[in-house]
C-alpha cells in the first residue's frame, strides 16, 4: 500500500472520534426542539441553553485532562479514554428519566468529545508527511461533518414519524455506536513516533516510522533521515524549547504558538457556527419557518458543509493556510450582514417568511460552506502542526480549551440572546468575522507544506506583525534537509 494512502487511511479511522462531535452538534438542535422532549422536560430557555452548553463545558474539561494523559500515556490510550467515556455519557443521555440525568451526560459526553477532539489532530499531524499533513488533520472537520450530516437527517426523521419519547432517545443513542468501535480498534494501529522518540522509545519510533512511511522498511533512507532529524529536534526542544504549561507563557516562541491557536480557536467560535447549528429552530423562528422546515433545511445544509469539507481535503496543501482563512472569515461576515438585514426588515409577525425565509435559508447554506471549506478545518490544522513535539498536546489541549470555553458561552446565551434582542444579536457575528479577518491578516504565516520539526524556527524568527514579510526569509528549508540526507544515505549504500 503506499505510505501516503496508508497515513490517510489511519487518520480516518481516528477521526472517527471527531463523528461523535459532529453528530452532537447536528443532533441537540432537534433534541431540544422536539415536542417529547418538550413534554417530558418542559424546559425553558435557560434549561435548554444549560443542555446544550453543558456538553461544551465538559469538553473544556476533558481537553483539559487530555493534555496530560496525551503527553504521559501517549496519544492512542488517550484515544481511548475518551471513546469510554463518551460511552457512559451517551448511555445517561439516552436513558435520562429526568433533566437532571440529561445533564450529567451531557458533561460526561462532552468531557469524552474534548478528550477526542483535543488529541485525534495532534495524532493525525504526526503520523502525516507534510506534504499531505492538511489533508489528513483536515479529516477531523470532514467527519465532523459526516456526523453532523447523520445526526440532521436522524433528527429529521425521529421528528416527523415519532411523537413519542423514541423521537429524542433515538438520536441520541445511535451516537455510542462509533464510539464503541473506535474504542475497540484503536490499539490496532500505530502510535505516534514522534511521541515514542520524545520518551526515549527510539527502536519503537523508527519501526513506527517505517510502518508509516516506508512499509516498514526501516532501512529506507528517507525514513533514516527524518528519524535523525526528529531525533536532533526532540534533544533541541528539550534543552531550549518550553517543556511544562507554564513555560509555554514563558518562552516567547512557546507562547507565540499558544496565543495564535487560542485566537484561532476563540474566532472561529465567534464565527457564528455554533448559534445557527445548536438553536436552529428558534433562529429560524424569527423568519417564520417552522421547527419541522427548520430541522429539514439544516438537513441539507449538512450535505453542503460535507461537500464543502471534502474540496478542502482536496486542495488545502495546495492553496495554503493563511489565504483561505482570511478569505473565509470575510465570506461569513458578508453572510451575516445579509441575515441580519433579513431578520431586521421580515420578523415572524410580518408575514413575509416565504420570500424572505428563502433568503434566509439560501445565505446561512452560503455560511456553512465558506465555514466548513475554511475557518472549520483550519481551526484544527493549524494549532495541531504548529507546535513543537514536547509542548504539541499542551498546546493544543490549552487552545481546544479555549474553542470549548467560547463554545459555551455561545451554547448558554444564543436562544435568550434571540429572544431578547431579536435581529440585533447577529451583528455580533458580522463584527467578530471581519475583526477575525483582520486580524489574522496580521500575525498568521503560511505553515503550509512546512515540517513539523521547522515550526520552531519560523516563529522564533519571523516577525509578530506578518502581513507584509517575505515568508522565504524565515524558513530552515528542512524539507530539503531531509531529502539531502536521504540522498547521502543511498550514495553510500551504493558504494
Amino acid at each position: 500500500m503506499n505510505p501516503h494512502t496508508y497515513q490517510f487511511l489511519v487518520g480516518v479511522f481516528a477521526s472517527v472520534g471527531s463523528v461523535l462531535y459532529g453528530y452532537d452538534l447536528g443532533v441537540i438542535a432537534g433534541v431540544v426542539g422536539s415536542s417529547a422532549y418538550d413534554a417530558r422536560f418542559k424546559a425553558n430557555a435557560a434549561q435548554n441553553g444549560a443542555v446544550v452548553s453543558l456538553f461544551t463545558g465538559g469538553a473544556f474539561f476533558g481537553a483539559g485532562f487530555a493534555g496530560f494523559a496525551g503527553d504521559r500515556l501517549g496519544r492512542r490510550l488517550t484515544i481511548m479514554m475518551g471513546a469510554l467515556i463518551f460511552i457512559f455519557g451517551g448511555g445517561l443521555q439516552t436513558g435520562a428519566q429526568t433533566i437532571n440525568y440529561l445533564y450529567a451526560g451531557r458533561a460526561l459526553a462532552g468531557t469524552g468529545v474534548g478528550f477526542l477532539t483535543m488529541i485525534i489532530p495532534v495524532y493525525q499531524s504526526e503520523i502525516s508527511h507534510p506534504t499531505i499533513r492538511g489533508r489528513v488533520t483536515s479529516l477531523q472537520q470532514f467527519m465532523l461533518g459526516i456526523g453532523a450530516l447523520v445526526a440532521g437527517w436522524t433528527t429529521y426523521g425521529c421528528y416527523t414519524n415519532l411523537k413519542n419519547d423514541a423521537q429524542w432517545r433515538i438520536p441520541l443513542g445511535i451516537q455510542i455506536l462509533p464510539a464503541v468501535i473506535l474504542a475497540t480498534l484503536i490499539l490496532l494501529f500505530p502510535e505516534s513516533p514522534r511521541w515514542l522518540i520524545d520518551h526515549n522509545r527510539q527502536d519503537e519510533g523508527l519501526a513506527t516510522l517505517a510502518r508509516l512511511h516506508a512499509g516498514g522498511n526501516i532501512h529506507d533512507p528517507w525514513v533514516r533521515a527524518e528519524f535523525a532529524q526528529i531525533q536532533e529536534s526532540i534533544t533541541d526542544e528539550h534543552e531550549q524549547e518550553a517543556k511544562s504549561y507554564i513555560e509555554l507563557f514563558k518562552n516567547k516562541s512557546a507562547f507565540r504558538r499558544l496565543f495564535l491557536a487560542c485566537s484561532i480557536q476563540a474566532s472561529v467560535q465567534c464565527t457564528g457556527v455554533s448559534a445557527i447549528q445548536y438553536f436552529s429552530v428558534p433562529i429560524f423562528a424569527q423568519i417564520g419557518i417552522s421547527a419541522e422546515n427548520a430541522l429539514k433545511y439544516q438537513a441539507i445544509n449538512s450535505v453542503l458543509a460535507l461537500i464543502a469539507q471534502f474540496f478542502c481535503m482536496l486542495t488545502i496543501d495546495k492553496f495554503g493556510r493563511r489565504p483561505v482563512f482570511i478569505i473565509g472569515n470575510l465570506v461569513n461576515c458578508a453572510t451575516f450582514i445579509v441575515v441580519a438585514v433579513l431578520l431586521a426588515l421580515f420578523p415572524p409577525e410580518s408575514g413575509s417568511g416565504g420570500t424572505a425565509g428563502w433568503g434566509f435559508i439560501i445565505v446561512t447554506w452560503i455560511f456553512n460552506i465558506s465555514f466548513s471549506y475554511a475557518c472549520g478545518p483550519l481551526s484544527w490544522i493549524i494549532p495541531a502542526e504548529i507546535f513543537d513535539t514536547h509542548t504539541r498536546s499542551k498546546g493544543v489541549s490549552i487552545a481546544t480549551m479555549t474553542s470549548f470555553a467560547f463554545n459555551t458561552l455561545i451554547g448558554q446565551v444564543t436562544e435568550i440572546a434571540v429572544d431578547a434582542v431579536g435581529w440585533r444579536y447577529f451583528l455580533l457575528f458580522v463584527i467578530a468575522n471581519f475583526t477575525n479577518a483582520a486580524f489574522f491578516y496580521a500575525v498568521l504565516p503560511e505553515t503550509k507544506l512546512l515540517p513539523l520539526e521547522e515550526m520552531n524556527y519560523l516563529f522564533t524568527h519571523a516577525p509578530w506583525i506578518i502581513a507584509r514579510a517575505d515568508p522565504e526569509k524565515y524558513r530552515a528549508n528542512m524539507a530539503a534537509d531531509v531529502d539531502r540526507r536521504a540522498e547521502e544515505i543511498r550514495e553510500k549504500a551504493d558504494l
